[in-house]
């Protein structure tokens, strides 16, 4: 067993992860404030100002914007909390959270130092130095730096229990909501989907976050969402508690075409971290980490963020805030991608580079 997979089943970790996924026709170099699917972040867990006002993204180190995911999906709430964390430890900077397209988008944003900091999974961060997968054809995207490790990224398929879906396969011809369009949900998702041999034209396509998702699948809308969230999710809790649901396993041979086409591992959900499950459900996982622009933050700057952050992690709620407060993990995620300058300086004084 790898690192990888030792990190995932370590005891503060019952995670795992079904990836969503789906294709995007958005250049992601070409996009701009209204292709974004930047919701409006009048709610609670927005992170912006009380009133409900996005911050402009100043570059001056006084007022940033970091990029979440969509509302009702782990991002957006977590995302919240660590505005909060560094606005109220680090000194003369506030930090907003807005709702995005999550990961995808943020990395194009932040490359383009429109956000200063994007919540993102490793992977597709990965793709986009090098200009490949969804970002393919659109150039390197590389004006940005890992600041640290969040959490450890699981997606979950569900399915009403009494909707007679009882594997992947039977998604055939349903209304599959597959995550927000430029996001990795939904990257992820097609390749599942292409896993066992299907295509988004095989199925009816929504493309909604996991919180609009679960109140589609509650209210019989539709028959199946994709969510990649921290395991136990709130949401599928929540959801669990209006209707009967279940979620759906990939089989190995789909597991073993996922793993040998992507940076993507198996993992399995073991059937307590639900009260409905009744069996340990296989999955993929990926890290969430966090990312600042090289253009808007300096060094000085990022290693501000990066100190207040971690040192205060403790101070969050929210259930995935666990594991920004393990200074073990807080490398995971990094290989492959540049450091920021000034995330690179805290973690070396905290002992945790060479």
């Amino acid at each position: 067993m790898n690192k990888y997979k030792k990190v995932l089943l370590s005891g503060t970790f019952l995670s795992v992860a079904v990836l969503a996924a789906c294709d995007s026709d958005i250049d992601v170099d070409e996009l701009d404030e209204d292709d974004l699917n930047v919701g409006d972040t009048d709610g609670a867990d927005d992170g912006d100002d009380a009133d409900g006002e996005d911050a402009a993204s100043s570059g001056d180190g006084s007022q940033l914007q970091i990029g979440t995911g969509s509302t009702g999906g782990t991002y957006y709430a977590l995302g919240q909390e660590m505005a909060n964390v560094i606005s109220d430890n680090a000194d003369g900077v506030t930090v907003n959270a807005v709702s995005t397209g999550a990961s995808n988008e943020n990395i194009a944003r932040v490359h383009n130092g429109d956000l200063d900091l994007g919540m993102t999974v490793h992977i597709p961060a990965l793709d986009a130095l090098e200009g490949i997968g969804d970002f393919e054809g659109q150039g390197e995207f590389d004006q940005f730096g890992y600041m640290g490790y969040i959490y450890p990224e699981t997606n979950q398929i569900a399915v009403r229990a009494d909707s007679g879906i009882e594997s992947i396969e039977d998604l055939e011809g349903m209304r599959v909501n597959l995550g927000p369009p430029n996001s990795a949900s939904q990257s992820a998702s097609l390749m599942i989907l292409e896993a066992y041999g299907m295509t988004e034209d095989d199925i009816e396509v929504y493309e909604e976050g996991f919180g609009d998702g679960a109140g589609m699948l509650q209210d019989g809308n539709i028959d199946a969402t994709f969510g990649l969230l921290g395991l136990p999710a709130d949401n599928i809790t929540e959801l669990d508690s209006q209707i009967d649901v279940e979620l759906l396993s990939i089989d190995e041979d789909a597991l073993d075409t996922i793993e040998e086409n992507s940076m993507y591992e198996r993992i399995v959900i073991p059937a307590d971290t639900y009260d409905f499950l009744e069996e340990d459900i296989n999955a993929i996982a990926a890290y969430a980490v966090l990312i600042g622009s090289n253009e808007t933050i300096d060094e000085d700057l990022g290693y501000e963020i990066t100190k207040a952050l971690y040192e205060n992690a403790s101070s969050i709620t929210h259930n995935q805030g666990m594991h920004m407060e393990d200074t073990d993990n807080l490398l995971l995620g990094n290989e492959g991608l540049p450091m920021h300058p000034g995330a690179e300086r805290y973690f070396e004084e905290a002992g945790l580079l060479n």
